[in-house]
């Protein structure tokens, strides 16, 4: 479908696992060719290089200590053990000491794969202390990628709190009733036919540039203001009745033909427009962009595992980035609504076939139903017992029906 290859386009997929397979190759690759050209020294240089890649974030990690012991253990850490929460904050796990432990002892029982020892200890040393200052410097901090990946997997991006809370905030309230609310506008309003059953979803449009209209008719003229859905009164936080409320729409297409429908923006996309214009924020174009895709991403993922929101949404992804159509939002709501009504199945009887010799009429009319069934069946169970004794297994005879055929 159309509409499902713009999501594929511009909805980023969750990062998988290929960088970890692409490391895993190469190290197989520079472990097997390293064996193979000097296989006596081969322990030496990996107990060596473990100890390299340890040392260092360890040596990091107790320049991170000295700042949060001094500074943060008791407004960051409330006073909490040092072993149990300062350490492993700090990059001193358990993990690491015992890498690194191991691999100072491999090195001790083999020996040193450099002929002078002092050369070794010297580049264990130099490595560990310029990788901790390379490391505080921000040279060798994690890429964007990472740091993009650690956020999604963790849900620490702004757009994943930010769906949660327009879900348990707003929709997870007000979707459970929508239904009803509808069915009480359109005995008040007899003139508004809701046409399928797609447009008694509350349509909810979440545009890629985050820049959203108060009024939609201010951006379409095809789209009208018809009148809002009763009141949704819910004591919340205190409050006692706050009201949630929905707006009822006028659609026209190319022909003139009106559709009524339940539309409104995801109002948290305010949020992140407004914060792309603070500097404050240090939140600038490309990263709302980001976000407004995960934002999109991450709430469907929430609203498809949500018994009480089933089939009372749809989401509507607007790429406004390079549109200049006037009547682009209306054309997008009206083509959402018709691929509803496709997906909604018309049960109809199966097309009239003719009985044919050993075959049964299966589409049964009032008229041909009597011959079919002609004695009512009994309301009660009734238990038939047989007087006939037990018969032994026959094998099947066929009986045709034709006649000259034996």
């Amino acid at each position: 479908m159309h509409y499902h290859r713009e999501e594929e386009a511009l909805v980023p997929w969750p990062r998988g696992n290929l960088p970890m397979v692409c490391a895993v190759a190469l190290s197989a690759i520079t472990v097997g060719g390293i064996f193979f050209v000097s296989p006596e020294s081969f322990f030496g240089w990996v107990a060596m290089v473990i100890l390299l890649l340890t040392l260092g974030p360890l040596l990091h990690g107790l320049c991170l200590l000295a700042e949060e012991m001094l500074y943060h253990s008791n407004t960051r850490y409330r006073g909490k053990g040092l072993l149990s929460h300062v350490l492993p904050a700090c990059g001193l796990g358990g993990k690491p000491l015992l890498a690194a432990a191991l691999a100072g002892l491999l090195l001790y029982l083999i020996g040193h794969p450099l002929p002078d020892k002092w050369q070794c200890w010297q580049l264990l040393f130099m490595a560990s202390v310029f990788y901790a200052l390379l490391k505080s410097l921000g040279v060798m901090g994690p890429s964007e990628v990472e740091m993009s990946d650690i956020c999604e997997g963790r849900k620490m991006n702004v757009a994943h709190g930010l769906a949660w809370s327009f879900y348990l905030g707003y929709l997870h309230l007000v979707l459970p009733y929508l239904e009803d609310s509808i069915a009480a506008f359109c005995a008040n309003h007899q003139s508004c036919r809701f046409r399928g059953r797609g447009s008694r979803k509350l349509l909810i449009l979440i545009p890629v540039s985050a820049n959203i209209s108060h009024k939609l008719e201010d951006e379409d003229d095809n789209i009208h203001f018809y009148d809002n859905l009763p009141n949704t009164e819910i004591d919340r936080a205190g409050v006692r009745g706050r009201v949630y409320k929905h707006s009822v729409y006028r659609v026209m297409d190319e022909h003139g033909k009106t559709y009524e429908c339940v539309v409104e923006y995801a109002t948290p996309l305010l949020t992140l427009h407004r914060m792309s214009h603070e500097s404050s924020a240090g939140f600038g174009e490309p990263e709302r962009r980001q976000q407004v895709l995960l934002f999109y991403r991450t709430l469907k993922d929430i609203l498809e595992h949500s018994l009480e929101c089933r089939n009372h949404y749809r989401l509507i992804l607007l790429n406004d980035e390079h549109d200049d159509d006037p009547h682009f939002l209306s054309k997008a709501i009206l083509r959402h609504l018709q691929q509803q009504e496709k997906e909604e199945f018309c049960l109809t009887p199966p097309p009239h076939q003719e009985a044919t010799p050993g075959s049964y009429n299966l589409r049964a009319t009032p008229e041909n139903w009597v011959n079919l069934h002609p004695e009512p069946i009994s309301e009660e169970p009734t238990l038939m017992i047989s007087s006939e004794g037990p018969q032994s297994l026959r094998m099947p005879v066929e009986i045709s029906d034709y006649p000259g055929i034996k």
